[in-house]
């Protein structure tokens, strides 16, 4: 005799029977099976339906997103470029440099600050909490609210060169961009003002090129903070044999995404 099938839900209003103390015989689930597939729509359908909208628009979406980043990229390019012909350091070891790493990352390196553009794979969404979700556009339709991520970290080069590997790294921005091109940029100081809300239109070529720029400027306003001589006081022999070059290594004021200081507010 074949195995009875039951639902989701049937099984979930078994388990609360059981933890209400009523009995959950095979009637009884068959019943409560019967009426909630009555409410349900066919399986194999939703799913299709799933994988014409919801699966469609996330791979869109990720098109759309390494297209914006292989831009990106240029414009980052272009600008230290641009840089190198423009600034006259005193010193020849403050250098200006521009490398792709992976199609997925690429670093520029600013002086001391070097900076990493990293592209996410995955798409995501938010909490309906979140500011992005409460635009009407993001509420007309469900595949709307799925983004591809760009991050943009600021690292100390140095903590590259000599392999720091405790040294944090900073976000100074995220980019979003749904399967329209509508994008939102989350940021710290000016990059938080640039596209905190969904755009009407899709990235472009310019708001890349504003990114990159307040992207550099904010990094190399940003000093060291040099840790409290307290905190700096005592060290182990551990510490002097492995990890010479991280003693009394600074860090950068903390960065805080304006997202998190409207929740914060």
């Amino acid at each position: 005799m074949a195995p009875r099938l039951f639902s989701i839900n049937s099984l979930r209003l078994c388990a609360f029977a059981v933890k209400m103390n009523f009995r959950c015989s095979d009637s009884n689930l068959l019943s409560l099976n019967t009426h909630c597939m009555s409410d349900q729509k066919d399986p194999i359908e939703y799913i299709s339906h799933l994988l014409e909208s919801k699966s469609t628009a996330k791979q869109v979406t990720y098109k759309n997103l390494l297209g914006a980043f292989k831009l990106l990229g240029k414009e980052a390019k272009r600008i230290i470029g641009e840089l190198k012909k423009k600034a006259k350091p005193g010193d020849e070891d403050v250098t200006l440099d521009f490398k792709q790493i992976t199609e997925h990352e690429f670093d520029v390196k600013l002086a001391g600050d070097l900076l990493v553009f990293v592209l996410h794979t995955n798409i995501v969404t938010f909490d309906d909490a979140h500011p992005v979700m409460q635009s009407e556009y993001i509420k007309q339709k469900e595949v709307n609210r799925y983004f591809g991520q760009i991050m943009v970290y600021n690292f100390m080069s140095d903590s590259i060169k000599f392999n720091r590997v405790n040294d944090p790294g900073y976000l100074l921005a995220r980019l979003l961009i749904n399967h329209e091109g509508r994008y939102v940029i989350e940021g710290e100081g000016r990059l938080g003002a640039l596209a905190d809300h969904i755009s009407e239109t899709p990235i472009s070529e310019n708001e890349l090129n504003i990114l990159v720029k307040l992207s550099l400027m904010i990094a190399i306003e940003n000093d060291l903070m040099a840790p409290p001589f307290p905190q700096v006081k005592f060290i182990t022999l551990f510490q002097k044999n492995e990890k010479t070059q991280e003693l009394g290594g600074g860090q950068k004021i903390g960065f805080q995404m304006s997202y998190e200081r409207k929740t914060e507010g």
